[in-house]
């Protein structure tokens, strides 16, 4: 085996600070990976491997690096950069190289590497005890936001975990949770509360114990990947998960809230319709009130207010928006200059962005609403600063701190003497090519300069023998020479020293006026928060105006009614004229429970999702598309809307709504908001109905929620005595059936589902069988009584011989050899032959069936009321 060279040696060494993390390794214009990372990047990164003394390599540009740095944070993965530490062309042997910094999915500060209006989450969780609470911490390393809480048990978890959607959460060795983003375990000696003491300079008030832990964990991981200490946060922020409405991530999907269910776009989903945001620290605070509304109405109110005030003054609006035009996103700028990793080019956008701060906070000057006067006062736009940051740099300064060209000149008297003599410098180069064209007679001869050769002489291969005894060739090319002069020899010594000097001054003084803005982090990251919070009301403000939305009255009964209700996606893609508006009335008491019944396509879906929307956009302070809504606070909104399948978890559609019903039938409380849209339509229609009637019966009586309830199992509407009955009203003229999108009171007593089948291009052949089989059912009663007609002939009790195979079936599988999936595949197997017998028994003894043929065959169910039997009253 080859003795190892002393680059690798270091590499190796390197590599062994950062075993886990891809090491990209500084080696001139490139970042190099060697052996297993190359082996590991090449396939991800698209690059050609190599090999170098028999080790694999493959490597990237240096200017490149964000971008397949990128890509390897998208895995999931884990990066460290080996940087040079010194001037190559200074160093003696090997040049010296560190790791500055490690990137991972949940630490990256680059703004090439985050998407602008979402946050980046890196998670902490700590759970001292079995039975204790759960402590966790969030940081977003971008914009210097850290804040913590405690969560009484693993769903709470789950579900906040959920909400926040973090790239990557830190756990100690053996606590398994499921979470998004990369798990990175941790010792336990790195969750050390005191690691916040030496942050902060104290314990911050009001974080639960178990939660600072979790904290000090996030502080300690972020000093280890930064290689410094994180000053980018200023302080830890205590907060409470149940001071907000609770969207879980089945809420969140099926109310569309920033993903369309169908392709996953941002586009057509209630943030796009509310997003009128002019910075992307503005478009980050309105996603995160999007998606934890309040359920304080005096905060809620407090925003209202702000919203009203902008839009009952368009002039004011419209000077707090054309004057954010000018703003950059300096919650993440902030973060940089803190940790003094600002570039000169985004030291250059914050001081555009202090500048044009006084533009958008002069029109809020006469306000009177509190958050409008709150958020001016505390937008500092730091006038020294700006100043400084004017004065300093050039109006389009470059993206590196290693690049000239930084400072304006005047800045620095040093910098410009240095400067001049680059600038007499050159100044002679020209003076000297023509001097020696005529010196040499040879009117093609050029003074040229590149990184490798420096300065040189050039003349055409055949001229060479004819230049004077004082050129020294230097390169020889194809079709030319080049050749060295001592007085050539001496301007570059003073121009290359000279642009040297100017370099190291620039570099210098860069670092001071970094270090100075880094002095103003706390004003400047509260300007930034308050700035935000003024796009984002001005955004609420502006959706409003667009969409002639009114104010929500917001309290804490339990009353939801809304007048002329409409759906604010809907109604934007549609247009307003087409859109028809609905009223919606719940209480905590008889009008609790609204079922609603009618066609598929007829509005009930869209009925039951708009009341939900405006419920969220009230409780994130906004205005509402209706004409009147009153809204008693929701502490959480459930869903069971849609169909969809679990293939990869083997769970079935009807599983998959059975588990989503368990969740919302255990969690919700009398403050819960529920939209149930067909229950039990995954099964047989006796299962289906049964399941959706007791369903119905527990929310009504036991859970006592707010719900609305949208079913085609046209029973249940003289089955509840607690619900109140709604349908998707149609027109019917001359055989053709027109949907009117009104809901209106009452119950419906067909569900349309042949004119449905027509209207999606089933064959008429099709159809019209489908019509004649539907006339034959309904005139002799229901499904099992029609078939029992078409089939007289049938064995009148085949249960014996079915019941012997299927307890043979049984018997012959062996749990401990089945898989979940196999297991559960079994399972549903034999429910349905078992479900098949048992309607061959029903038909076999002609046994009335519940619901088949009206109230008055309907078989009592054992602990329900039927109609007949509702006390006076009722």
């Amino acid at each position: 085996m080859a003795a190892q060279t002393p680059m690798m040696a270091q590499w190796r060494r390197l590599k062994d600070e950062e075993p886990l993390a891809l090491l990209l390794f500084r080696l001139g214009d490139f970042y190099e990976l060697f052996a297993e990372d190359a082996e590991r990047a090449a396939p991800i990164l698209e690059l050609v491997l190599t090999a170098r003394d028999s080790i694999p390599m493959c490597g990237v540009p240096h200017h490149a690096l964000d971008a397949y740095v990128g890509k390897l944070l998208e895995r999931g993965l884990r990066v460290a950069i080996a940087e040079q530490m010194e001037d190559p062309s200074l160093a003696r042997g090997l040049v010296q190289r560190a790791i500055i910094r490690v990137l991972t999915p949940g630490t990256v500060q680059e703004p090439d590497l985050l998407p602008a209006a979402v946050p980046s989450y890196c998670c902490a969780v700590w759970h001292p005890a079995p039975d204790g609470p759960w402590g966790l911490a969030v940081a977003d390393a971008s914009t210097g936001e850290l804040a913590a809480t405690e969560l009484a048990d693993a769903g709470a978890l789950a579900a906040e975990l959920d909400r926040l959607q973090p790239r990557e959460v830190l756990v100690p060795p053996g606590l398994e949770i499921a979470a998004p983003g990369v798990r990175t375990p941790l010792p336990a000696a790195r969750f050390d509360p005191e690691a916040v003491r030496a942050h902060f300079g104290e314990m911050p008030d009001g974080v639960a114990a178990s939660a600072l832990p979790a904290a000090g964990a996030i502080l300690a991981y972020l000093a280890d990947v930064q290689r410094e200490r994180p000053r980018q946060f200023a302080e830890l922020t205590p907060y409470a998960a149940e001071r907000f409405l609770l969207l879980d991530p089945v809420a969140q999907r099926n109310l569309e809230l920033t993903r369309r269910l169908a392709d996953g776009a941002g586009a057509g989903t209630l943030l796009a319709t509310l997003d009128h945001t002019l910075t992307a620290m503005g478009a980050r605070r309105l996603r995160a009130w999007l998606l934890q509304p309040l359920t304080d109405p005096r905060g809620i109110g407090r925003r209202l207010d702000a919203v009203q005030e902008l839009v009952e003054r368009p002039l004011l609006l419209d000077g707090l928006r054309r004057g954010l035009h000018g703003v950059h996103d300096m919650e993440r700028l902030v973060a940089r200059v803190a940790c003094e990793r600002a570039t000169p080019r985004e030291l250059g956008a914050l001081g555009r962005s202090l500048r044009a701060l006084p533009g958008a906070l002069a029109p809020l000057a006469a306000c009177s609403a509190e958050l409008l006067e709150a958020g001016v006062s505390a937008a500092d736009p730091c006038t020294e600063l700006a100043g400084r940051l004017a004065a300093a740099l050039v109006d389009e300064p470059p993206p590196s701190a290693g690049e000239r060209g930084i400072f304006r000149d005047g800045w620095d008297p040093a910098l410009d003497e240095v400067r001049a003599a680059a600038r007499d410098g050159r100044g002679w180069l020209a003076a000297l090519e023509t001097r020696e064209r005529e010196r040499t007679g040879i009117r093609t001869l050029k003074v040229g300069f590149n990184r490798v050769f420096g300065y040189f002489v050039e003349v055409g291969r055949s001229r060479a023998e004819d230049l004077p005894a004082d050129y020294q060739r230097k390169q020889t090319l194809a079709s030319a020479e080049r050749f060295i002069t001592p007085e050539l020899k001496e301007l570059e010594e003073r121009i290359l020293g000279a642009e040297e000097r100017a370099g190291r001054i620039e570099q210098a003084l860069f670092a001071d006026l970094r270090r100075e803005a880094a002095r103003f982090g706390a004003a400047l990251l509260r300007t930034a928060r308050a700035v935000a919070e003024l796009d984002a009301l001005g955004s609420l403000a502006e959706a409003a105006a667009r969409g002639r939305y009114v104010r929500p009255s917001v309290d804490m009964s339990l009353r939801l009614r809304v007048r002329g209700g409409r759906h604010p996606v809907l109604e934007q893609t549609l247009g307003r004229a087409r859109f028809v508006p609905n009223d919606a009335d719940l209480d905590g008491g008889g009008r609790r429970l609204l079922l609603i019944t009618g066609p598929n396509m007829a509005g009930k879906s869209t009925y039951m999702r708009q009341l939900a929307l405006i419920v969220v956009m009230a409780q994130m302070g906004g205005f509402v598309p209706a004409e009147e809504a009153q809204i008693g606070v929701v502490d959480r909104i459930f869903t069971r809307v849609g169909a969809s399948d679990d293939l990869a978890g083997g769970r079935s559609t009807f599983m998959v709504e059975m588990a989503e019903v368990a969740t919302l039938l255990r969690a919700a409380t009398r403050r819960s908001l529920l939209l149930l849209d067909e229950v039990g339509r995954g099964t047989s229609t006796l299962d289906g109905l049964a399941i959706a009637w007791a369903v119905a019966e527990f929310v009504a009586a036991r859970v006592r929620a707010r719900a609305l309830f949208a079913t085609h199992f046209h029973e249940l509407t003289s089955a509840l005595p607690d619900a109140v009955n709604l349908h998707s009203a149609v027109a019917e003229r001359d055989g053709q059936v027109t949907f009117l999108h009104r809901v209106l009171p009452g119950a419906s007593d067909r569900s349309y589902g042949v004119h449905v089948a027509r209207l999606a291009g089933l064959p008429e052949e099709v159809v019209a069988r489908a019509e004649d089989l539907l006339g034959s059912l309904q005139a002799q009663g229901g499904l099992h009584l029609a078939m029992a007609d078409a089939a007289p002939a049938r064995e009148a009790s085949p249960l014996p011989d079915a019941v012997r195979v299927l307890l043979d079936r049984l018997g012959a599988c062996n749990p401990e050899h089945l898989s979940p999936l196999q297991a559960l595949n079994l399972l549903f197997d034999l429910q349905a032959e078992a479900s098949h017998l048992d309607g061959a028994r029903r038909l076999s003894a002609r046994d009335p069936v519940p619901g088949a043929s009206g109230p008055s065959a309907r078989d009592p169910v054992p602990g329900v009321r039927s109609p007949s039997a509702r006390e006076p009253g009722q």
